[in-house]
């Protein structure tokens, strides 16, 4: 069984609860995303392996540590997961960016599969799939499902919010996956929105309705 880590940093709560508020725009709920992203990615990548290195500094020869030849991949899940890439590549600046579209069905509230483009070495790196909600878990799985079918095998999954009803049904599909939330809400409502949640995050980022 995958492993949920819930990343309740104070600072990561603090600006969660202001991109909850509806009075937040949608220009301080993008730059709060962002910012989110890359204290949660802290957090994601405590366990990447280093190894040793010989390096001089202004002083003295010494053993260094650096991180073991791993390379990242970020992939967003569109649209909405769009927001969460500057704050990790800031973090990350080599880490190669693929993207997967996914729309959800309004009546069924299935994904569907519109666009996939992903780094060509995509099998060889460590993945960090996102998207800001974790609702029903559909687009999260099928997301996932893609990955491995381009031969990832190294897959973490990070969202803003989650919901038991998403996080059972990913733990169950994808039990290889851990996945990250800042905060794990109550429930979906009749629409599948995450309740309390943040509302629709694509439209919240994007300005949109």
């Amino acid at each position: 069984m995958s492993t949920l880590h819930i990343v309740d940093h104070p600072l990561i709560q603090h600006k969660l609860s202001i991109m909850r508020n509806k009075k937040t725009g949608s220009k301080d709920f993008r730059e709060l995303l962002s910012e989110i992203a890359m204290l949660m990615g802290y957090e994601l990548t405590r366990d990447l392996p280093l190894e040793d290195i010989q390096i001089e500094t202004p002083i003295c020869k010494m053993t260094a540590k650096t991180i073991s030849g791993k390379k990242l991949a970020i992939v967003p899940i569109l649209r909405a997961g769009l927001g969460m890439v500057d704050g990790l590549q800031k973090l990350v600046p080599v880490a190669k960016v693929g993207h997967i579209g996914l729309y959800r069905d309004p009546e069924t509230h299935l994904p569907h599969e519109y666009y996939c483009k992903l780094p060509p070495d995509i099998e060889d790196r460590i993945v960090i799939l996102v998207d800001p909600m974790l609702a029903t878990g559909g687009s999260a799985s099928d997301a996932l499902t893609m990955l491995k079918k381009h031969g990832c095998h190294n897959i973490k999954f990070m969202a803003l919010v989650g919901v038991p009803e998403g996080i059972t049904k990913v733990q169950a599909e994808h039990p290889d996956v851990d996945i990250y939330v800042a905060a794990q809400d109550e429930c979906l409502n009749e629409h599948a929105y995450i309740v309390p949640g943040l509302g629709d995050a694509g439209d919240r980022i994007f300005g949109t309705k």
